[in-house]
Order: C-alpha cells, then sequence, then structure tokens
C-alpha cells in the first residue's frame, strides 16, 4: 500500500528582523523628540539674513498674534509682564531675555516690551527665522 505524504509548501514569513528595525525607529523617535525645545509657542518670525545662535541663560518672551503674552509658556498679562519678568531674572546671572513675536505684529507692539527692557536695564534679544 502507497502512503502519500502530504509535501505542500507553507509560505514562512521572518519576523524577527522587522522586531529589531521597529525596535531602532522607536529609539530614534524617542532621542529626536527630547531635542525639540519644549519651551516654544508656534508662531512665524520675522526673517533675517544673519541668525546667530546663544548658549546663555534665556527666558523666553513670547508674544502672540491675539496680543497674549508668555514668559516660558506661562501666561501674563501685559499689565503684570514687567513684575513677572523681574521676579524671573536673576540678578547674580547675565540672563537674556528673548523675544519671539510675530512678523505681522505692529511695530509698537515690540517697542512696548522692549521698554520693559529698557527701564530695568536688561538685555533683550529678537528671535528670527532664517531666510
Amino acid at each position: 500500500m502507497a502512503i502519500k505524504r502530504n509535501k505542500r509548501f507553507h509560505a514562512e514569513v521572518a519576523t524577527s528582523s522587522l522586531s529589531d528595525i521597529m525596535f531602532f525607529l522607536l529609539l530614534f523617535f524617542l532621542i529626536i523628540s527630547t531635542l525639540a525645545n519644549p519651551n516654544v509657542i508656534r508662531m512665524t518670525l520675522p526673517k533675517s539674513q544673519t541668525n546667530e545662535k546663544t548658549n546663555k541663560q534665556l527666558i523666553t518672551l513670547s508674544v502672540t498674534e491675539q496680543k497674549e503674552f508668555f514668559i516660558d509658556k506661562e501666561q501674563v498679562a501685559f499689565e503684570q509682564l514687567e513684575t513677572t519678568l523681574l521676579s524671573k531674572i536673576d540678578p547674580s546671572k547675565q540672563q537674556t531675555v528673548v523675544i519671539r513675536i510675530p512678523f505681522n505684529l505692529q511695530v509698537q507692539d515690540l517697542v512696548d516690551v522692549l521698554q520693559i527692557g529698557v527701564r530695568n536695564k536688561l538685555k533683550f534679544v529678537i528671535a528670527t527665522s532664517p531666510k
């Protein structure tokens, strides 16, 4: 009696290398996401020819298009802007205030913020995006 064996081909997919690839992608995105600056409010900045980066002690002052003021992601009314800014600055360190203001806001809004720095002898820098 002849017994026939079942010699059907079964397709298999090797998934061991796929798990390695997924692990490396996960690590890559985790590392990249930690490099993003979490203290930034998204806005379109004015453009400039030169762009200098600084590694000093920074305090970020952001102004939105609706004229809302944020000091390091904390919303502050314009009337309390000066007192809050002075409380955040450490006089023993040379801290710089980075102003992030949209390009389409009026110049008077920028001047109002800069006058706070002039009255209190603070160092202000205007953030721009490269052209």
